[in-house]
């Protein structure tokens, strides 16, 4: 052979071997499915950072390839179970998008159960009950890995709305079960979907105004949409609760070293950076519906007392299902209420 013959050779060796150490280090590919746009917060500043912290700590040795937008298929209610069967190795999803399914979380989504808006406090609250009371009931099936909440839920509407009577009329999405039963009581009609849908419906007039945080805001267009926002003063209207979720066998199949790895980055304390970060992102987001000169309502006082009275009866009637569910709604409440005081920043 001659010398160029032998260099092309040697290259060709070179990039074999390098692909082969790439395929031999990276060991195991997880898919990671969820309905947000890459660019929205949590695919940003949440997800990619979970991700970006298993590769790093698995040496190399996982991948998480990123799905945003539903790309492997199907709608947001599907991905709970995208999980379970394996359509996907990771998923992050509300938990709300199937009702009644999972329903001890719902405690974090009662009417002003996050008192003091501290998304963080309650992100930790709900990841101690989780361990104590779902991992082994509704989630039996699957291997959670985080659970969070947002920061305060509140209205975006075409009109101005202060008290609920001025709901009245109105078609306003909501984000779960407990959100529409909210929304009834205070006279709207509600409209389920799932949070991508919001654009589309708002610029259409299939509805007049969502239920969302801020954080999400910039990402479907709704400063530019709507041009009214009503927040609660010193507390959260709602919440949604959020898995990040992955199929057992998938995680059972990891040596324990890569078990480590996804163990260690995820838990307690992954959970309350979510919700934290979340809730952090509300500010930026606020600033651009005040960008965009739109009038933004805060209740507080009497009025925010006349929305209380208003909802109030959400819990005797959850209370009530899940009495009929053999479970203990009254102790789920006063548990979360004393853990998210606990944890709250000053409590």
């Amino acid at each position: 052979m001659n010398r160029r013959t032998l260099i092309t050779l040697a290259a060709g060796v070179a990039a074999w071997a390098a692909v082969a150490g790439t395929a031999a280090a990276q060991e195991v590919t997880l898919k990671l499915h969820q309905f947000l746009p890459a660019q929205a917060n949590v695919p940003k500043l949440v997800l990619d950072a979970w991700a970006d912290n298993v590769e790093k700590s698995s040496g190399g040795r996982i991948e998480v390839e990123r799905y945003p937008s539903m790309q492997l298929g199907g709608t947001p209610p599907q991905l709970i179970d995208q999980a379970i069967d394996g359509v996907a190795d990771v998923v992050w999803t509300v938990v709300g998008y199937t009702p009644g399914r999972f329903p001890r979380t719902e405690v974090f989504e009662l009417p002003f159960m996050m008192t003091n808006g501290d998304a963080r406090a309650a992100s930790r609250a709900y990841w101690e009950m989780f361990e104590e009371h779902m991992r082994d009931t509704e989630f039996a099936d699957v291997k959670i890995l985080a659970t969070w909440v947002h920061g305060p839920g509140m209205f975006h509407t075409a009109d101005p709305v202060e008290t609920p009577d001025d709901l009245e009329g109105m078609k306003i999405r909501g984000g779960s079960r407990l959100v529409n039963s909210l929304l009834t009581k205070v006279g709207a009609t509600p409209v389920g979907m799932p949070v991508p849908a919001v654009t589309e419906a708002l610029s259409k007039g299939v509805i007049d105004g969502t239920t969302i945080p801020w954080e999400v805001t910039p990402a479907l267009k709704v400063p530019d949409l709507v041009e009214n926002h009503t927040e609660f003063d010193g507390t959260a209207l709602y919440t949604l609760t959020f898995v990040l979720a992955m199929n057992q066998e998938k995680y059972d199949g990891l040596p324990d070293d890569l078990k480590a790895a996804v163990d260690g980055n995820s838990g307690l304390w992954f959970s309350i950076f979510a919700g934290g970060t979340q809730a952090d992102a509300d500010g930026p987001a606020r600033e651009v519906a005040v960008e965009n000169g739109n009038n933004i309502v805060t209740v507080s006082g009497a009025e925010l007392d006349a929305w209380r009275e208003a909802v109030q009866p959400i819990y005797d009637e959850w209370v009530a299902d899940m009495r009929s569910k053999g479970i203990d709604g009254q102790a789920l409440i006063d548990e979360a209420r004393a853990k998210i005081d606990r944890y709250s920043i000053g409590g």
